[in-house]
């Protein structure tokens, strides 16, 4: 059987767009010296640094640079690598990419095209390229964007740990248990007379439930992995003129939005990432609630609803100065009907009493916060009650690495199979077939995460949401 063809190299341009100090145009592919001597007019030494004109084809220097050369299949992608850092002009940058093109047709000295079938590389080729030739797999590949994408110093943290391999060590720690277990369940089955002896001497029962508490202290890091990802939508409501928006600010620490004392200054929704511990929030201030002819006002109402119907957690902003007064209570008893009947029951409604500073009368309610948005008494307390509806747990973050959802759904799926398996074990009469078939699945789920089990349309959505170039 012959070989299957090399990939056709591929180019972009490695740094976002704009202007910036220094640009980066990488290419990978097999057999790229004799490009990178046409570029550079030198020969370039593996792995070190070179300096010097990076030229047209006519030989005058578009630029100076580096230039560095990575031979496969010690590189990023396994393949032959070479990048090219230069000034960060985008007219600069384009032009160097347009060269690499023209380059790879010209002719070598037997007459033929450097690199005939060089192309523009799709956004995440270069990493698909490291996952398909074996220089990650494919939670650490995912952990590449995470990286870029990490929106707080805990959540970068975590991406670097699953970059290195961190989550993906715990995952082939629970398949080779798994794997081993296997084994002992399927070679029972051509000794069927013997089932429960092999069963009691491989303590098969108790290291099925071992493997599932392992499995569940994995499920439990990612959870938290995956909210340093994602972060939650907090979503800010109550009547006009209760503190919303200065809420918002506090929480921000910066004057995000406007505050006046007119009722129905905010219409439309105001949205800030902020984070706490580490965790991002994204706090979503919405219009007041309540009935109005303004067909303005009345449109930025609508989307609070429906902002409330699809947040995470909701923080019902009340305004202890009026609690009392008929018009108010009444309008706050209309809220609360409506909450009951749009928003999902999942969905936790943390209550706010805002302007404590201005009033010494307090909800007797142990669960509500009560606060000064214009004083910053009270913030503390709902940072640390945001954290507890996140389902944060405080202090794990040093150990955590970063998951997306559907490691947690392979997980879950996991953990079903194992807990069938266990059921099946425990029987009075063990079918041992049906556990071995139960294990088999187990483990093909966890091999979705690392992508030794991954159907390839899975792969073409995770690496189409990279940047062109990585």
């Amino acid at each position: 059987m012959s070989a299957a063809p090399a990939p056709d190299p591929i180019v972009a341009i490695a740094t976002a767009p704009g202007r910036g100090a220094i640009g980066i145009v990488r290419v990978s592919g097999a057999g790229l010296m004799p490009l990178a001597q046409a570029l550079c007019q030198r020969r370039l030494v593996p792995r070190v640094a070179s300096y010097g004109p990076i030229v047209d084809a006519g030989g005058s220097a578009l630029d100076h640079g580096l230039a560095l050369f990575f031979p496969a299949p010690q590189s990023y992608t396994g393949e032959d690598v070479l990048e090219m850092q230069v000034h960060g002009g985008p007219v600069l940058l384009q032009l160097l990419l347009q060269r690499c093109l023209q380059a790879a047709q010209e002719s070598t000295p037997g007459g033929q095209p450097l690199l005939p079938r060089l192309r523009l590389a799709r956004p995440g080729e270069f990493t698909e390229r490291a996952f398909l030739n074996d220089k990650m797999d494919l939670a650490q590949a995912e952990a590449v964007m995470d990286l870029i994408d990490a929106s707080t110093e805990t959540a970068a943290r975590s991406a670097a740990r699953s970059l290195s391999g961190v989550f993906s060590a715990e995952i082939h720690a629970l398949r080779d248990e798994l794997v081993e277990l296997r084994m002992i369940v399927e070679a029972t089955l051509d000794f069927p007379e013997e089932e429960l002896d092999v069963l009691q001497q491989h303590d098969v029962r108790g290291r099925l439930q071992q493997l599932l508490d392992a499995l569940a202290g994995v499920r439990g890091k990612a959870r938290q992995g995956a909210l340093l990802r994602e972060g939650i939508k907090v979503v800010i409501a109550g009547q006009p003129n209760a503190g919303k928006s200065s809420l918002l600010n506090a929480l921000a620490g910066s004057e995000l939005a406007i505050v006046t004392e007119v009722a129905g200054t905010t219409r439309d929704v105001v949205q800030q990432t902020i984070q706490i511990d580490g965790v991002p929030l994204h706090v979503l201030d919405t219009a007041g609630l309540r009935q109005t002819g303004d067909v303005v006002e009345r449109v930025g109402v609508q989307r609070a609803w429906d902002h409330l119907e699809n947040a995470d957690a909701v923080l019902w902003v009340r305004d202890l100065t009026r609690r009392d007064a008929p018009d108010y209570a009444a309008a706050d008893a209309d809220i609360a009907r409506n909450m009951a009947e749009k928003i999902p029951s999942g969905i936790p409604v943390q209550q706010v009493w805002n302007k404590a500073d201005a009033t010494d009368v307090l909800v007797q309610d142990a669960d509500a916060i009560h606060l000064s948005a214009r004083t910053g008494a009270g913030l503390d307390a709902l940072r640390q009650r945001l954290l507890q509806l996140a389902g944060w747990q405080g202090g794990a973050g040093e150990g955590l690495f970063i998951a997306r959802e559907r490691h947690l759904q392979a997980l879950a799926d996991a953990a079903e199979h194992l807990q069938r398996a266990a059921a099946l074990v425990s029987g009075a009469e063990p079918v041992l077939d049906l556990v071995a078939e139960e294990l088999r699945l187990a483990q093909n789920a966890l091999g979705q995460i690392t992508g030794e089990f991954t159907a390839d349309d899975l792969l073409g959505v995770i690496f189409s949401r990279f940047c062109i170039g990585k």
